[in-house]
């Protein structure tokens, strides 16, 4: 990754003004509830779908920064904090359940994506996995763990229509959506998301650690969503910051700190 001097243009973010560990959640919305959850944060910028924040977390400066929805913004956020030299980057978001069993408010650590999208096909061929840094899945699976916070470690699906999967049957291509989903449910995929998949691709091609750590908000395609006040966020949002932090922390004592 080599740092680029601009302020970039989607972003509006120049160097020195953003960590090397980024927090991504999609909502702008979520942005400042999750800095506050660091030991100190201010805003950076604000543009279109993207506002940043930064602050400090275990001595180390660190952002958050929202992506919008869908893989197409998460690419731009994701490549243009790599031109400032992010190096870890940790999605924060919400998901849809596709196994049984699994609650409104249980956290994914994420393992890796399906990548049911098309983002992420514009930087890789079909047949290459969409992988988390074992690292950042270690990290969040033991914070949650110490917290007691209901957790599952697995796949999820990233596609990019929402009302393709809420609302599968009108669609003209129905018959194509229902044998996908099948397929994926039967294969043990956990949840469906907007972004993982190109984050986890984008990063990987940038040289860049990637992670995920989404809150089930809903368990069923057919469930009534919840109204945004809601939301179940603040064992997400707890286990982001507090994961990011252990991985921060591990970094430092095994002299694996980067510049920022």
């Amino acid at each position: 990754m080599s740092g680029n001097p601009a302020r970039q243009y989607h972003l509006q973010c120049a160097p020195g003004e953003v960590g090397g560990y980024v927090l991504l959640p999609g909502d702008p919305g979520r942005v400042a509830p999750l800095a506050s959850l660091l030991d100190e944060a201010w805003p950076v910028a604000s543009n279109r779908e993207f506002t940043t924040w930064s602050g400090m977390l275990s001595g180390v400066l660190v952002s958050v920064v929202s992506t919008g929805i869908g893989g197409p913004s998460a690419a731009i956020a994701v490549e243009e904090l790599c031109n400032l030299d992010a190096h870890t980057l940790l999605r924060v978001g919400t998901c849809g359940a596709m196994q049984r069993g699994l609650e409104r408010g249980d956290l994914i650590v994420v393992q890796a994506a399906v990548r049911d999208e098309g983002t992420s096909h514009q930087y890789m061929p079909a047949e290459w996995p969409a992988t988390a840094s074992a690292g950042i899945v270690e990290s969040l699976r033991a914070v949650a763990q110490e917290r007691g916070v209901r957790h599952h470690v697995g796949t999820v699906q990233t596609k990019d229509s929402f009302y393709g999967e809420m609302q599968p049957d009108r669609m003209p291509v129905a018959e194509s959506l229902r044998a996908r989903w099948h397929a994926w449910l039967a294969a043990g995929v956990l949840a469906s998301e907007m972004e993982c998949a190109a984050v986890l691709t984008v990063a990987a091609v940038r040289g860049a650690r990637a992670g995920a750590v989404l809150a089930v908000i809903n368990t069923t395609p057919a469930a009534m969503m919840p109204a945004p006040q809601e939301v179940p966020l603040d064992a997400l949002l707890d286990v982001a910051v507090a994961g990011l932090g252990r991985l921060v922390r591990a970094d430092q004592a095994a002299g694996r700190m980067r510049a920022t």
